[in-house]
């Protein structure tokens, strides 16, 4: 099974830049689409417009901002419940839970602390309801979560930690979010197959970033612990434009 994580920065412009032809290509059994910027209404005029895929929406209400989609093949037995049960975060349209066969798999856009750090009240209570979450549903099954972190966890996860320590997506409390899922028991698949591999998935719009491939990683997969043995491999895929972010491929036997 092939999942793939994509924050795709508008749904409308990465369709226009070959969002079809990734999908033809690639043939994802699954793909979870973050900051799709697109309310469930208008996002229903799409649904017909992939050939053998079925999609579900999680628009936010204000138009034009944050949203989740997942993708899927249309022979996939896919149970999928939208938001954490809490319209804080509900109504931002952040998280999608699939329940298949053998694993539950998160579709995640965790929130954006902002350049003033305005919003990390607000992610970190946003972290924490994901973590109790998927406590208890690997209680039943396995899970893997998978999205924009908004968060890099490591030096070797971004070009320039010393400049950017403490600014958004890299303070020390972000950071230590991810400290807490490694210390449950959450295996971070890329970092574990790859451990001293410099790559990325985000770059700035600014500066030629992504030229100079100045960028951070912070798309994540991270599984329960008895999937390690069922991983094949994890790609970031980072040829692949469209967005300021790349996809992150899993490969699961």
């Amino acid at each position: 099974m092939k999942i793939i994580t994509w924050n795709i920065n508008g749904w409308r412009a990465v369709w226009h830049k070959g969002l079809l032809d990734f999908i033809i290509n690639k043939q994802p059994d699954l793909l979870g689409l973050q900051e799709t910027k697109i309310n469930d209404h208008l996002a229903s005029n799409w649904s017909d417009k992939i050939p053998g895929y079925k999609i579900f929406w999680h628009g936010a209400e204000r138009p034009g901002y944050s949203g989740t989609a997942v993708i899927a093949q249309e022979d996939l037995a896919v149970n999928l419940t939208n938001g954490l049960n809490d319209k804080q975060f509900d109504l931002e349209g952040r998280c999608q839970i699939s329940e298949l066969a053998d694993f539950y798999w998160l579709n995640i856009y965790f929130p954006n602390a902002n350049r003033q750090l305005s919003r990390l009240p607000y992610k970190q209570a946003f972290n924490q309801a994901v973590r109790s979450l998927v406590t208890k549903l690997e209680q039943s099954k396995p899970v893997i979560i998978s999205g924009d972190f908004n968060v890099a966890h490591q030096p070797i996860d971004l070009a320039n930690p010393k400049a950017n320590e403490g600014s958004a997506g890299y303070t020390l409390i972000e950071r230590q979010f991810i400290d807490q899922l490694l210390a449950d028991g959450w295996i971070d698949i890329w970092r574990q197959l790859y451990p001293n591999k410099q790559q990325y998935t985000w770059w700035t719009y600014r500066f030629g970033a992504r030229a100079r491939n100045i960028g951070w990683r912070i798309d994540y997969f991270l599984i329960s612990p008895s999937l390690l043995a069922k991983i094949k491999d994890v790609q970031i895929l980072d040829q692949v434009t469209g967005s300021d972010h790349c996809p992150v491929e899993l490969i699961i036997t």
